[in-house]
């Protein structure tokens, strides 16, 4: 396999988060709003900043920070609800262990990472961390995936992303990376992708073949 670098989302692809997120969301704005949306009505959210999601819900500019802190903490309160997907830890083990350079680039920021991953021993295999503080400019724009390319010192055609979502997707096709679709995550199986492994063994029998 041509790859050396794996690239990988976070929500939906290396952790299961989608029901913390989204009842953290729906908890926080109900406390500011009185009242919230469907959780079906708030799957949007994922794979978006924070900032991008509650700009799209209506809050006003100057309370979102104030808001992503509530929301935050929401999550961590239902933080026993997150975990690695069947078979990741595995999958990461084989991967380093056969000398490919795994990363992550996500739209979160580092202390919502260092947050949603403290319960899990899994960020030593990844030297490169891209988060949304590391960039102006967030998925589908390329700009985190190029910015993991100049810190790890990698080409495009050395680089396989995985992800879940269209925004991952849009993300290393503009980058001109190839690109996973995490079938065990996504809410979408129609998104256009290079590969579309279902589980996370998958993806190793695609990469260690």
């Amino acid at each position: 396999m041509k790859y050396t670098h794996i690239v990988f989302d976070v929500d939906g692809t290396l952790l299961d988060t989608a029901h913390c997120i989204l009842q953290a969301l729906k908890d926080t704005l109900a406390l500011i709003n009185g009242h919230s949306p469907e959780t079906e009505d708030l799957s949007f959210a994922l794979g978006l900043t924070s900032e991008n999601v509650l700009r799209r819900l209506s809050v006003d500019e100057e309370r979102i920070p104030s808001v992503i802190e509530m929301w935050v903490k929401k999550e961590d309160e239902c933080s026993h609800l997150i975990r690695p997907f069947p078979g990741m830890e595995s999958l990461l083990g084989q991967l380093r262990d056969a000398g490919m350079k795994l990363g992550i680039v996500t739209s979160r920021t580092r202390s919502e990472l260092e947050l949603v991953f403290r319960p899990f021993s899994l960020l030593h295999f990844f030297p490169v961390i891209i988060c949304a503080d590391d960039t102006s400019e967030h998925k589908p724009s390329p700009a985190p995936l190029l910015q993991y390319m100049k810190k790890a010192g990698a080409r495009p055609e050395q680089v396989l992303y995985v992800g879940d979502s269209a925004q991952d997707m849009e993300c290393a096709k503009r980058a001109g990376a190839d690109r996973a679709l995490a079938v065990w995550g996504t809410q979408n199986c129609k998104i256009t992708a290079s590969y579309y492994p279902e589980q996370p063994s998958d993806l190793g029998a695609l990469l260690l073949a």
